[in-house]
C-alpha cells in the first residue's frame, strides 16, 4: 500500500439515505416492493438522480435506464464504475442492491468533496431490474452487451406486462437499451458493494468478504406427466403419480450434489405445482422448477447432466413422461484477481478482516466481469437473511464495508 491517508465515508448521511430510500415502497408489512418500472421503483430512480444532482455530479441515464453519477467524465479516459440496484424483489429488505448504490455515490461524492487527484474518472451506477422482474439482468446486459433484439422481445413478467410496453409507458423504448452497450476500452474496473445475503460472514464474526467468483446458474421448468385418477380406487402399485416423481428426485439432490457437484454447488426445488390439485386426485401431472448453482462451469454442466439422467431414469421406471424448458443459462464467471487484491490490502491497511469467498447469488457483477475486470466486496447479514423484511446489516458494518469500498475505489482510479 501507499503512505495515503485511509479515506472515510460521511457516514451520518450515507446512514440518512439508507433510511430516506427504504421509505420507498415500504408497505404494510414493512417489505419493500420496488419491482422494476413500478411506480416506486420510479420514485426511488427520480430520488437518486437528485441526490445526484445535489452532489455536483453530472446525471446521465443511458438507453437502458441505467442511471450514471459521473465524476471528471471526459468521454476518453477509462473510467471506474461502482454500483448495484434499486429495484427489488416483492416483499424485500431494505439493503438488497440499494446499499451498493448508495455507498457508490457516498464514495464518488466523498472523492469529489475531498478534490482527490484521480487519473481515471468515476462513475456510481444505478442498474434497471437486476432482479429480474422481466428475466435475467437487462441493465447489466445491455451494458456488456449480452442483450439481444430477441431478448427484448421475449422478457415478459410474471403478470404478463412486456419489457417493451413496461419502458414505453415511461416514455422510453425497450429497443434503445441495444444502445446502452459500452466499449470495453471505456472502463477501467467495476466494483460491486452488497450484503452478503447468507450467514456465512456473520457466523465467523468476519466484517468484509472477498468474493471470488459468482456462481453460474441452470434453471429448468419441468412437468412430469403421469396420469389423474380416483386416490381411493387406484391401487399403489397402478398408480402414475407425477408426484412421487418430484419426491424421488428430491431425494436423489444429495447425492447428486456429492457425486458430480463441489463444496459451492447447490440444488433447490422451490416450486411445485400438482394438477388437478385435489386431496382425493392421484397427481396427473406436476410442474416443478429446479435450479443449480455452481462457481465452475465444468461443475455446472457436470450437475446439470447428472439431473437430466437420474429425471430420465425416474420417469422410465415410474412410466412418466418429463418435458423442460430452460428458464436460465448464466455462466458462472471469477472476479478480477488485480481488484480482489486491492480490496484485500486495503482491508490488510484498516486493520480489518477479510474472507475470500463464493457468491451464490447472481449479482450485476456476473455480466460487468464480460466487460472489465471486476470485484466485489460483501458486508455480513445478520443470521444470512434477505429478499425478506428481517433482512439486516449492522450499522458498524455498513460503516465498515463502505470505508473500505472508498479506499478500494480511490485506490483503482488513483
Amino acid at each position: 500500500m501507499t503512505d495515503t491517508p485511509q479515506l472515510c465515508v460521511n457516514f451520518d448521511r450515507l446512514q440518512q439515505e439508507i433510511d430516506t430510500l427504504a421509505t420507498i415502497g415500504r408497505h404494510a408489512d414493512h417489505g419493500i416492493y420496488r419491482m422494476a418500472f413500478t411506480d416506486a421503483d420510479w420514485e426511488a430512480r427520480a430520488w437518486f438522480r437528485e441526490r445526484i444532482a445535489e452532489a455536483g455530479l453530472e446525471v446521465y441515464e443511458d438507453g437502458a435506464a441505467n442511471i450514471h453519477a459521473r465524476y471528471k467524465f471526459d468521454h476518453q479516459t477509462p473510467s471506474v464504475m461502482m454500483g448495484s440496484h434499486l429495484d427489488s424483489v416483492p416483499g424485500a429488505g431494505h439493503l438488497d442492491g440499494a446499499l451498493g448504490v448508495l455507498v457508490a455515490l457516498e464514495c464518488v461524492r466523498r472523492i469529489k468533496e475531498l478534490d482527490l487527484p484521480i487519473r481515471h474518472p468515476l462513475e456510481a451506477v444505478a442498474f434497471t431490474d437486476e432482479e429480474g422482474r422481466f428475466g435475467g439482468m437487462p441493465g447489466s446486459q445491455a451494458m456488456s452487451g449480452q442483450l439481444s433484439p430477441e431478448d427484448i422481445y421475449n422478457a415478459r413478467a410474471v403478470d404478463g406486462e412486456t419489457l417493451i410496453d413496461a419502458m414505453q409507458a415511461r416514455g422510453l423504448n425497450a429497443m434503445d437499451m441495444l444502445r446502452a452497450r459500452r466499449n470495453p476500452d471505456s472502463l477501467h474496473a467495476f466494483l460491486e458493494l452488497h450484503i452478503e445475503q447468507g450467514p456465512v460472514l456473520d457466523r465467523m464474526g468476519i466484517p468484509i468478504g472477498i468474493v471470488e467468483g459468482i456462481a453460474g446458474v441452470r434453471k429448468w421448468d419441468v412437468r412430469l406427466i403421469g396420469a389423474a385418477n380416483h386416490a381411493g380406487t387406484t391401487p399403489m402399485n397402478m398408480r402414475r403419480d407425477a408426484f412421487l416423481g418430484v419426491a424421488e428426485l428430491a431425494g436423489e439432490l444429495p447425492r447428486i450434489l456429492e457425486e458430480e457437484g463441489s463444496a459451492n454447488s447447490v440444488a433447490t426445488i422451490g416450486r411445485v405445482e400438482l394438477k388437478p390439485g385435489a386431496a382425493n386426485v392421484v397427481p396427473g401431472q406436476a410442474d416443478f422448477i429446479i435450479e443449480v448453482r455452481d462457481t465452475d462451469p465444468e461443475v455446472l454442466n457436470r450437475l446439470a447432466n447428472g439431473f437430466r439422467r437420474t429425471l430420465s431414469a425416474i420417469a422410465r421406471r415410474r412410466d412418466l413422461m418429463f418435458e423442460f424448458d430452460v428458464l436460465s443459462d448464466i455462466e458462472p464467471v471469477k472476479c478480477d484477481p488485480g481488484v480482489m487484491a486491492a480490496i484485500a490490502e486495503v482491508a490488510e491497511a484498516m486493520a480489518v478482516r477479510a474472507h475470500p469467498m463464493p457468491s451464490g447469488a447472481a449479482h450485476d457483477t456476473q455480466f460487468m466481469a464480460r466487460l472489465t475486470r471486476a470485484g466485489m466486496i460483501f458486508i455480513p447479514s445478520k443470521d444470512g437473511r434477505s429478499h425478506s423484511p428481517a433482512e439486516w446489516s449492522a450499522w458498524e458494518d455498513i460503516e465498515t464495508g463502505a470505508n473500505v469500498a472508498l479506499n478500494t475505489l480511490y485506490r483503482l482510479a488513483s
